[in-house]
């Protein structure tokens, strides 16, 4: 009984540092080491996972926009032909 409840204890630890990490990426510093031309897998190693995906293709161009959402803003990074072309952020500067 008692290796159940250290094992258990060790989860819920590991899934709070986890979250609070993957809250800590998105902060302007962050958001302003993205910069126009990088790839999706480069802006995500910076942010993390988005939010949410949305994906056009156009006859001769590809459009994604990345949106990240949490409590206090949102980050918007916008690909064309899969690289950084704008970016925006709501998020207040610290």
């Amino acid at each position: 009984m008692m290796k159940a409840g250290r094992l258990q204890c060790v989860w819920l630890a590991l899934g709070a540092l986890l979250f609070s990490c993957t809250g800590e990426r998105l902060t302007p510093a962050n958001v302003d080491q993205v910069t126009e031309g990088m790839s999706k897998k480069q802006v995500e190693s910076i942010l993390g996972p988005p939010t949410s995906v949305e994906t056009k293709d156009f006859m001769l161009l590809k459009r994604t926009t990345y949106v990240y959402r949490q409590s206090n803003g949102t980050v918007t990074v916008l690909f064309k032909d899969d690289k950084v072309a704008a970016k925006s952020s709501t998020l207040p500067p610290k």
